[in-house]
């Protein structure tokens, strides 16, 4: 599975994110590969999850089957819970 952290620029925020997320699918037991980049770079990445800014999500639609919006980027047990609601709506078992 490939995940990918977006924010605006693609500098500190998504890197943050980046950890942040990689920590929820470790305890998740998951194995991905996650990314991190800006939102003008992302469509040409292929991700199979992006997560990033709620205030986003309208420019994520499509890039990905699941999109996960979170607002605190250093919350990891909320993140493991949205990415586990992305993952079930998309009917991702397993996950």
């Amino acid at each position: 599975m490939k995940i990918l952290c977006v924010c605006g620029l693609g500098m500190g925020t998504s890197l943050i994110l980046h950890m942040t997320v990689e920590t929820a699918v470790n305890r998740m037991g998951l194995e991905a590969e996650i990314d991190h980049t800006d939102l003008s770079s992302a469509r040409s990445m292929g991700p199979d999850v992006v997560v990033g800014q709620g205030m986003h999500t309208e420019e994520l639609e499509g890039i990905a089957p699941v999109i996960v919006a979170v607002d605190d980027f250093l919350d990891d047990g909320a993140v493991e819970q949205k990415l586990r609601a992305g993952f079930a709506e998309a009917g991702w078992s397993g996950c």
